[in-house]
């Protein structure tokens, strides 16, 4: 598919306004070889670019549009907040009513600070841990990606517990000094690096080097290591949270964090984060304890209105049956389809890897064939369905997908294999 001279020149546009002409480096559609689509309209599980293509929708906003795109009884929340006020930077009744009900939802979380993002979820977070523990040291496993935040910003060297090297131009050595990487699905090697840390943080299921589920004891070892070590443990849930459980992958493994971190399917497509944890550790936060963090769009008005009609529309009855359905049945029609691949699934995430080995961290994962990805990826675009636009990232399913778009999706990656 070859861009019109329209889409030429609004790429050219962009390009002279945004740096890359996206707001976002993965939207540059580079990882593909091609450049973006300019989306115009979505509505249930379908996408329209600014020249009237349709495409059925894998890319879910990079996961938040659990209920689909432009859900009536979000749109409709929405409109009634926006007239009273679209921020106010002062307390509200329904932020409160909002952390009520995810801390009745998530039994780790007994209080809650919200933020406009899952990024600034997992700053607040860690610098809440190190003024918990006394301790400095975070511990990462290597492909963990938990926003651009300068300390995190880190690949392993040798060695299990190698001290972060900055991975971005711009972050100074310092700033990664006290990050150590441990490869995913290794509890012995975090165990390890644990010693005098702070906290670790971990995807509990890993989603930004493509989906990797944890292995069988794994999180429950990195409790026990956590503990061994008086350190705590963060679940950075941006992705998993309400996704794959509807207490998210704690709730869905059963085991319990210190903190956890929180952010896209929580505010209904708007911006919003969150993080939360024990009462105890919460205290510490300012402005009852002394560790500082503040925003003036957090608790933002349109977001909890978004963001709540959103979870409790996921509180019904069928509706993780009906999610893991719809995620069985894509893993189905890509298996189907022939590709060469291995496909990794959680519930209604999946990531299907170019590779004929076993993916279960980042070492296995990057030996996956970007190129054939790329090529896949463009034909499935061509045959009218939109994929994540990386090997490195994750498939999501919507409950407004139904058996037709399946169906039309399974008739696409035949075409594409």
């Amino acid at each position: 598919m070859s861009s019109t001279p329209d889409e030429m020149a609004l790429l050219a546009r962009a390009r002279h306004v945004l740096v890359g002409g996206v707001n976002s480096p993965v939207r540059a559609m580079g990882a593909i070889g091609r450049d973006p689509l300019f989306i115009d309209r979505a509505t249930g599980p379908h996408l329209w670019d600014t020249e009237g293509r349709q495409y059925i929708d894998y890319l879910g906003t990079w996961g938040p549009a659990i209920l689909g795109h432009a859900p009536p009884q979000v749109i409709s929340a929405v409109e009634l907040a926006l007239p009273r006020g679209t921020s106010f930077g002062a307390p509200t009744a329904r932020e409160v009513i909002f952390a009520e009900l995810v801390c009745e939802l998530v039994p780790s979380i007994e209080q809650l600070r919200m933020t406009s993002s899952g990024s600034e979820a997992v700053m607040g977070a860690m610098r809440l841990a190190r003024a918990a523990t006394g301790r400095e040291v975070i511990v990462k496993t290597t492909g963990g990606y938990h926003g651009a935040l300068d300390g995190l910003l880190a690949e392993a060297g040798s060695g299990a517990t190698t001290l972060g090297v900055p991975t971005s131009p711009g972050v100074p050595a310092g700033a990664t000094a006290a990050t150590r990487l441990v490869p995913y699905n290794d509890v012995a090697a975090a165990a390890e690096a644990l010693d005098g840390a702070a906290a670790m943080i971990v995807e509990p299921v890993a989603g930004n080097m493509g989906v990797v589920p944890p292995a069988d004891g794994y999180l429950a070892g990195l409790r026990a290591a956590c503990d061994a070590a008086g350190a705590l443990l963060i679940f950075d849930e941006v992705m998993t949270g309400f996704r794959v459980a509807l207490g998210g992958a704690q709730g869905r493994w059963g085991v319990r964090p210190d903190l956890t971190c929180l952010g896209k399917v929580i505010g209904g497509g708007l911006p919003v984060g969150a993080f939360g944890g024990r009462r105890e550790i919460m205290a510490e936060l300012a402005p009852v304890g002394p560790a500082y963090q503040a925003g003036t769009l957090s608790g933002n008005p349109l977001a909890t209105a978004a963001g709540l009609v959103t979870l409790r529309s996921l509180m019904a009855d069928g509706v993780y049956e009906k999610l893991e359905e719809n995620g069985a049945s894509l893993e189905d029609a890509i298996v189907a389809s022939g590709a060469p691949v291995r496909i990794n699934r959680v519930g209604s995430m999946l990531t299907a890897f170019f590779t004929d080995a076993p993916v279960t961290d980042y070492a296995s994962a990057t030996r996956a064939d970007t190129e054939a990805f790329g090529r896949w990826a463009r034909a499935l675009l061509d045959a009218g369905i939109y994929p994540p636009p990386s090997q490195f990232e994750a498939w999501f399913v919507s409950l407004a997908h139904g058996r037709r778009e399946i169906e039309q999706t399974a008739e696409a990656l035949a075409r594409a294999a």
